[in-house]
């Protein structure tokens, strides 16, 4: 199990969280065609840290962006997630 450290309540269980999705998949509403399957549908599951979106559903109801490592599951970086509407750089 993962302890996360939630920005407003401090460290917590996973079970108190949910997963969203990776970041890359968010889209901006105009988004091509080609630009919508590239990122959803032909991604690559690489190894590595990968910013993903969580929501702290049974606690403060925070959108969190949180940098894990997909092998190790070490979690690098917790933030808040305040600009749902901006698209990944």
């Amino acid at each position: 199990m993962l302890l996360i450290n939630c920005p407003h309540c401090g460290p917590r269980a996973q079970a108190e969280f949910g997963f969203e999705r990776p970041v890359e998949t968010i889209l901006p509403v105009d988004a091509s065609t080609a630009t919508m399957v590239e990122r959803l549908y032909t991604r690559t599951n690489a190894r590595g840290v990968s910013a993903e979106l969580w929501r702290h559903s049974h606690g403060c109801r925070a959108w969190l962006r949180i940098d894990r490592h997909v092998v190790t599951h070490e979690i690098l970086c917790v933030a808040l997630w305040v600009a749902l509407w901006q698209a990944p750089q």
